[in-house]
């Protein structure tokens, strides 16, 4: 019988042998774990991680490596596998990874519909066809804010050692009084930079010298599926040369408003509140933000819980939105124009009484740390 804890360890069983039946029929499999793992083989073989890299299956899309030097040797473990069963590791931490941040967000087992409904989210299948990360980083993240510990900073770091949209939540961390965690994330980011630079420099002068604002077009793909500010401004003015003057300044206010409603969040003791509005802020803010990192929709249903609400929110991050470009401003923006109706929404919610003025000013203990 299906249960709420055996539903994830199920799903991350079929995973695995999905993964040794496509080994086993040369089947193609996991585009972007196909990447992480050519990444790691160029890591072992000297070859420059920024360039072609040889070991791209001939049915992958040849595919660039955007992550950190950092990155490219912590997937090192995956050069001894298979493509397919490195497709089948990041698959099985993105099945676990649902039923965790669910019983993390719920504070207990999620119900197998609960979690097949965050499953049947575009953002996840998506991630899991595509052998994404994005499960596993926003899990990491989830544990490390609303589990406190004093390795929560660390993971922070960790996870944006790895990709660098999750430097986010040192802001999240600052602005909600943690800052002893803020400061071991920004070490923990910088000490593994540095050791990213120390075993291969010639990497890391090209990522961070050039192929850090270059990768995917970050500063003009106006794809359809890339939803964050940047790409709808790009698709709403055809790329117009004062577009990113626009995207600076719609991501400083967003950065801004949302630093002032995590903090509200915070005070009203709505860690979970909190934690979506840096979230989905950093989706939005990011260069390039692909439908796929859009995962933090997972909490987003464990919060909204038997709410209404859930109902529209699912129908929108369900599957046919983000299946071909529509060439409706709202369908193609719909992610965008969802997070920022929800900011609206939550902005109007939030509005501080008396206690949190006080708070924000300073007169109880709950200020800024």
């Amino acid at each position: 019988m299906l249960t709420s804890r055996s539903a994830p360890a199920l799903l991350a069983g079929a995973f695995v042998l999905f993964g040794l039946i496509a080994w086993v029929l040369r089947l193609p499999l996991g585009l972007d774990s196909a990447v992480y793992r050519s990444g790691a083989l160029a890591v072992l073989t000297g070859e420059p991680l920024y360039e072609r890299l040889a070991a791209t299956p001939d049915w992958a899309v040849d595919l660039p490596f955007t992550y950190p030097p950092i990155a490219a040797v912590l997937f090192t473990p995956l050069a001894v596998l298979p493509t397919q069963s490195a497709w089948a590791v990041f698959a099985v931490s993105a099945a676990l990874g649902v039923g965790a941040v669910l019983r993390w967000t719920t504070g207990r087992a999620a119900s197998p519909l609960l979690f097949v409904v965050a499953f049947s989210l575009e953002p996840v299948w998506r991630t899991v066809g595509y052998g994404q990360i994005n499960v596993l980083l926003m899990a990491v993240v989830v544990f490390a804010v609303l589990r406190p510990s004093r390795f929560s900073g660390v993971l922070v770091g960790v996870a944006a050692a790895v990709k660098l949209t999750p430097l986010i939540f040192v802001l999240h961390l600052l602005v909600t009084g943690r800052t002893k965690d803020a400061g071991r994330a920004l070490a923990t980011f910088g000490g593994l930079q540095l050791l990213g630079f120390l075993l291969l420099p010639g990497d890391s002068v090209r990522y961070w010298g050039s192929a850090v604002f270059h990768g995917n077009n970050a500063t003009g793909n106006g794809w359809y599926t890339n939803q964050s500010i940047s790409g709808a401004v790009q698709r709403l003015t055809g790329g117009a040369g004062w577009a990113p003057v626009l995207v600076a300044v719609l991501g400083g206010c967003c950065v801004t408003a949302a630093a002032v409603l995590a903090r509200r969040a915070h005070l009203r003791g709505e860690a979970l509140g909190a934690l979506l509005v840096t979230a989905f802020c950093g989706v939005l803010v990011s260069p390039i933000s692909w439908t796929h990192h859009w995962v933090w929709v997972v909490p987003l249903v464990a919060l909204l819980g038997r709410s209404p609400v859930l109902v529209p929110v699912w129908a929108g991050f369900a599957a046919w939105p983000m299946l071909a470009p529509s060439g409706n401003v709202v369908v193609d923006n719909l992610y965008v124009l969802a997070a920022l109706a929800g900011g609206v929404v939550a902005w109007r919610r939030t509005r501080p009484d008396r206690a949190v003025r006080s708070a924000i000013a300073g007169d109880l203990p709950g200020r800024w740390g």
